[in-house]
């Protein structure tokens, strides 16, 4: 039997769990503030996987998907270790901020600096102790305030590796994208980690659907590498959507918008997405999608300046797959919940740099003309 785990002087026996705090600096009031970390040490050796949250601190979808991963993983059954980080930036996360404190962004940090800025030591602590010692990683990330982001996986093209991962997920889409300089998954791509980043739901709010998607997700591929025990009903799933290019789809006017569409709706060239007009309804402008294909991110709030991104459309290599995926998930979902009183609905990553132009975003095409990668 392989020997304990390790990480910032604690041990972690075969077979253990244990909650882990990582010094990186104070607050403002001299209290310590932590890299919280919880590592399940299998009972038996194999790969070591990080789960990630938070890095952007107002995204806490991924938080609840990792509070629903710990009860379900046993580490008497576990092969390998797994590093469950539920808030990484703990700045943004008080403040409830996409930011730390010095405004700058965890994950355009990487891989850090012990004597940089607060930003660069907190994304040097994760890369050092988290991202060095991991084979395989999983990202969870949101959309931003006042957007929805439909379940997705972001990875890197053309990795075959990385392809077969992402369909193991299950979320109803899957996107080959372009990486960003001083991101995780930059980092982790130069170091041949492979890892996957989970787009789902809206900053600040929890809801079952993004959730359920990302826990059942994380769950598929710990069992794919052979961490977990095998479950042939969790692996039957639809396979994934397929895109390597989107669309932002802006507003023409300034004024009070009515959604047509959402996430998750097939639509096809030319479909009306929303209608926007004044303060009195009048002079209405139709948004139109450019594209066929998935609506994969909106706008939640009605009101919008002219140019702002309302909706986001992914190209599909195959949409039928992507609506069965949904379909399939929705009513599992729906079957899961407790009978009786109605079940509480728990109240998307960021609108990126490289889209405010509202191009394309084909991942070659993009990183040949001089744009920015998401």
């Amino acid at each position: 039997m392989a020997e304990a785990f390790e990480i910032g002087g604690i041990v972690v026996e075969r077979g253990t769990r244990e909650r882990i705090a990582l010094p990186v600096s104070h607050t403002l009031t001299g209290l310590s503030a932590n890299l919280m970390l919880e590592v399940v040490h299998g009972a038996e050796p194999g790969p070591t996987v990080f789960v990630s949250a938070a890095i952007h601190g107002d995204e806490i979808t991924g938080t609840a998907i990792i509070q629903q991963l710990i009860p379900r993983i046993d580490a008497a059954q576990l092969r390998g270790t797994i590093i469950l980080a539920p808030a990484v930036n703990i700045y943004g996360f008080i403040a409830q901020s996409r930011y730390l404190p010095d405004r700058r962004d965890l994950n355009r940090s990487f891989p850090g600096n012990a004597n940089g800025s607060l930003a660069s030591q907190l994304a040097h602590c994760f890369f050092e102790n988290v991202i060095c010692r991991s084979t395989l990683g999983i990202d969870l990330h949101s959309a931003a305030v006042h957007r929805y982001n439909l379940p997705q996986i972001r990875i890197a093209a053309g990795d075959e590796k990385l392809i077969e991962l992402a369909t193991v997920f299950g979320a109803p889409i899957v996107i080959e994208s372009p990486l960003r300089e001083g991101s995780m998954r930059q980092l982790a791509h130069e170091r041949g980690t492979p890892m996957l980043l989970l787009e789902a739901g809206e900053a600040l709010r929890f809801d079952r659907y993004s959730a359920e998607v990302g826990t059942r997700g994380v769950l598929r591929v710990l069992a794919h590498v052979g961490m977990l025990p095998g479950d042939d009903a969790m692996a039957s799933v639809p396979a994934p959507g397929r895109s390597n290019s989107t669309r932002w789809v802006r507003s023409p006017r300034g004024g009070v918008s009515h959604r047509l569409c959402k996430s998750g709706d097939l639509v096809k060239h030319g479909d009306v997405l929303a209608r926007v007009g004044g303060l009195f309804g009048e002079d209405c402008m139709d948004v139109t999608s450019p594209i066929g294909g998935i609506v994969i991110g909106h706008a939640t709030l009605p009101v919008v300046y002219q140019g702002d991104a309302m909706f986001h459309v992914a190209e599909l290599e195959n949409p039928e797959h992507a609506g069965e995926r949904i379909a399939s998930l929705d009513a599992a979902i729906r079957v899961s919940e407790p009978k009786g009183p109605a079940a509480p609905m728990m109240d998307e990553d960021e609108v990126e740099d490289m889209e405010a132009d509202g191009e394309a975003t084909d991942g070659a095409a993009a990183q040949k003309a001089g744009r920015e990668p998401l």
